[in-house]
């Protein structure tokens, strides 16, 4: 913690950064004004009403900023992109222009992070429509003409690409991942309210399961601050080469591996999937045929936050999404062909194709334990919630994943920053 304080008080002193500093600050300033906007025909009080007695909706409104409990014009949050980002990467497997794409570095990530701003867009409405007809269904909004009603989808709509593109003027022109400092901006948002939530309802025979949920939430803090750390140091030998009268190469290195490569990616995705069979319950479930209805409470009691069936497909979507990130972002052919090209090899194994099939066998097995890590991590405090049953404590180990893992790479991007910065003074 002390070297994450140090870290962004030599970052203040250095005016580039303060800049950046100064323009994500005024980016969360916009997000949280925003956040308080509501939409006109919504009965406020019903709402919090309905979001305090319901864990599932009160999930969900964590992870959009508290928006979705003031149904303000950002209600939506950045759900609709996240999921049209999931799509695109699954559908890399289906169609192989877009695994080519994909394959073509900056110019190609750029093109399919634009089709996925298209695909936001219709996806945004139809969550529009959900929403309302989720609120109709439970007598939060009441039936409306037509032209009100398109203007509420437009609205909604609107919001989310507002809220996307003020996470990619972060990512340009401020500090860090722009989604990921958005949502980590919303779940903070969310603190004052959680601890005010469970003092104002805490009984004297809570005080304790109170204190035990923090004790495990420090341990899981811990925890992640170690994995996110956590490196596998594969050794790199360059050979020497003799050019003229000078020797060059004949030096070691290593090459570190995390455990986590995906870092907090794969917990944005799941929560995002696993999160749907609740949300179309709890809209089916008013339905007039009585089949129907049936089969969505079903659906919502199975996949209610703090039950089994929830957690296990979480813990699952989680791993999956930790090798599916791992193999986007880390290609070890590429890492081989980089180190043969400038005469490196590692002891023991052949450069090229050894050396990238070596890599791959190591990068499966720590991947392992990182997954299972942020499977833990995720579905842990859960479990500890329903065993202290202090059922305000809705924040989880996603949010706190979420948040921890957030302020450790906008950490390290301030350490990169200024170690590039006291270069550029040998330059000058």
């Amino acid at each position: 913690m002390n070297k994450i304080l140090e870290t962004f008080s030599q970052a203040w002193k250095t005016p580039e950064l303060r800049q950046k500093i100064l323009f994500t600050a005024g980016i969360f300033f916009v997000f949280r004004l925003f956040a308080h906007i509501p939409i006109p025909g919504v009965d406020s009080a019903a709402l919090k009403n309905l979001f305090a007695g319901n864990q599932f909706l009160g999930l969900l409104d964590i992870f959009s900023g508290g928006t979705l409990a003031n149904f303000s014009v950002m209600a939506l949050g950045l759900n609709p992109y996240i999921n049209a980002t999931i799509i695109l990467q699954l559908l890399q497997m289906v169609f192989p222009k877009l695994e080519e794409l994909s394959k073509e570095g900056e110019s190609g990530r750029m093109q399919i992070n634009q089709y996925a701003r298209m695909l936001t867009v219709p996806l945004a409405t139809l969550q529009a429509l959900g929403t309302y007809a989720l609120l109709r269904n439970q007598h939060i909004i009441g039936v409306v003409n037509p032209l009100t009603l398109a203007a509420m989808i437009l609205t909604l709509t609107t919001g989310t690409i507002f809220l996307m593109w003020l996470g990619e003027l972060i990512t340009e022109y401020g500090i860090g991942n722009g989604i990921s400092m958005i949502i980590f901006g919303g779940i903070v948002g969310r603190f004052p309210v959680i601890i005010g939530q469970t003092v104002s309802v805490a009984s004297s025979e809570q005080v304790f399961n109170i204190v035990a949920f923090a004790a495990v939430a420090l341990l899981v803090i811990a925890g992640i601050v170690v994995a996110n750390e956590a490196t596998r140091q594969i050794p790199i030998v360059y050979a020497r080469r003799v050019r003229g009268n000078k020797m060059y190469g004949g030096q070691s290195t290593f090459l570190p591996l995390r455990i986590n490569q995906a870092g907090v990616i794969p917990i944005i995705f799941a929560v995002s999937l696993v999160l749907i069979p609740s949300l179309l319950g709890q809209y089916l479930s008013q339905v007039p045929n009585p089949q129907i209805s049936r089969l969505a409470q079903t659906v919502s009691s199975v996949f209610n936050p703090a039950g089994t069936v929830y957690n296990v497909v979480y813990f699952i979507l989680v791993l999956g999404f930790t090798y599916f990130y791992t193999a986007v972002i880390f290609n070890p052919t590429k890492i081989a062909t980089e180190i043969q090209k400038y005469g490196g090899f590692i002891p023991g194994i052949r450069p090229g194709t050894p050396t990238a099939n070596y890599l791959n066998y190591i990068l499966t097995r720590i991947t392992l334990a990182g997954a299972v890590f942020l499977g833990i991590v995720a579905v842990l405090p859960s479990l500890a919630r329903g065993i202290t049953n202090v059922a305000t404590l809705t924040i989880g180990g996603t949010g706190v994943l979420i948040v921890v893992s957030v302020v450790l790479e906008t950490a390290k991007q301030f350490e990169t920053m200024l170690v590039t910065k006291s270069y550029d003074k040998y330059l000058q």
